[in-house]
């Protein structure tokens, strides 16, 4: 089947046929979908290469994964990668995946994305607090949208969760089950959403009105490697906290098996939350208590964002924060009794 044949079938002009199928914004969200639909249905597939030209767009979305050696199976950002995928595949258009190590290699694959055109939008993920990335592409005035904030004061399209409220309530969580000693494995300090949930964490404790030893805090990477070693850290302490905190399900992960490597119990001698709710953390041993929030929408809703931004929907419109929820899970018990029934005076602001 070819254009005209397509185009009478539906009763419209080739121009707005080709345009609808282009992603065009002058063309109604309704249009486009029944064009897409029926080209679908009747097998229409118009040539890549002679639409790319004519429309002068890659038909494709690019994101530059900050990744080290090693690291691409991250189960968070593949996560999030199937859902934007999809999103973007509806509708015409492909996800462009490249990795690079984080700082100047990372910036260098994007640079290159963007200055010979061959995506049309991108997803930026692991925003930092001052990020290089957000920088460039607002100068270059390039559609993208973030997962995660920044403290860039220009408006840019970003979905984030509220890490700040999810670790507020952990950490309040811990202290209703009687703990005191609450520790916390963070990550990166300057990966925007470490900072976020490591603020949650000391507002709520301090809203109790306990201390923090600066022992109790521990920056690792996002590892379950890294959450094994800072975990052995805290273990040793003496007293030892008698919960802990991580920013990621993955370090958590390593976080269990230092504990039981220790010869503890997790959710017993020391309790664990962790954040994001991987399909993991259900079958760890003991299953891992988290802050849910849902990958696939997640990634979902960054592609349809990204549809919006090239449509031309202005960047204040496209900013959204959203909430973990909490799953009590057996990795998070009562604290120990020589812990949940007194308090040292020295853990008391």
């Amino acid at each position: 089947m070819d254009l005209k044949t397509l185009s009478n079938h539906l009763g419209l002009s080739k121009t707005t046929v080709s345009r609808a199928l282009n992603g065009y914004p002058d063309v109604s969200l309704a249009t486009r979908t029944r064009v897409r639909e029926a080209a679908e249905r009747l097998g229409y597939r118009p040539n890549p290469v002679a639409q790319a030209l004519q429309s002068g767009r890659a038909q494709a979305i690019g994101l530059v994964l900050p990744t080290g050696p090693g690291e691409f199976g991250d189960p968070f950002l593949l996560a999030l990668l199937t859902g934007a995928g999809k999103e973007l595949q509806a509708d015409g258009l492909d996800l462009m995946v490249s990795a690079a190590a984080p700082g100047d290699d990372e910036l260098a694959a994007l640079d290159r994305m963007i200055s010979k055109r061959r995506v049309d939008g991108v997803i930026v993920v692991r925003t930092r607090a001052d990020d290089p990335r957000i920088h460039l592409l607002l100068d270059r005035d390039f559609p993208f949208v973030a997962q995660g904030r920044t403290r860039e004061p220009r408006p840019y399209p970003f979905l984030d969760v509220d890490g700040v409220e999810a670790f507020e309530r952990a950490t309040t969580t811990l202290i209703e089950l009687g703990h005191r000693r609450i520790a916390l494995i963070g990550g990166e300090p300057h990966l925007a959403y470490a900072t976020h949930r490591r603020q949650g964490y000391e507002a709520a404790m301090a809203a109790a009105g306990l201390r923090i030893d600066p022992d109790w805090r521990v920056e690792a990477r996002q590892t379950r490697e890294a959450g094994f070693e800072a975990a052995k850290t805290l273990i040793a302490l003496r007293p030892r906290p008698t919960a802990i905190l991580c920013n990621t399900d993955t370090q958590a992960v390593g976080c269990l098996a230092a504990i039981a490597e220790a010869g503890l119990t997790a959710g017993v001698d020391v309790s664990v939350i962790g954040h994001d709710d991987l399909p993991l953390a259900s079958v760890t041993s003991p299953p891992l208590a988290t802050m849910a929030q849902p990958l696939p929408e997640l990634g979902a809703r960054l592609g349809r964002m990204m549809l919006q931004r090239l449509a031309g929907k202005p960047a204040s419109e496209l900013q959204e924060l959203w909430t973990a929820a909490y799953v009590p899970r057996a990795s998070a018990g009562p604290a120990p009794p020589d812990d949940r029934t007194r308090r040292q005076p020295s853990q008391i602001r």
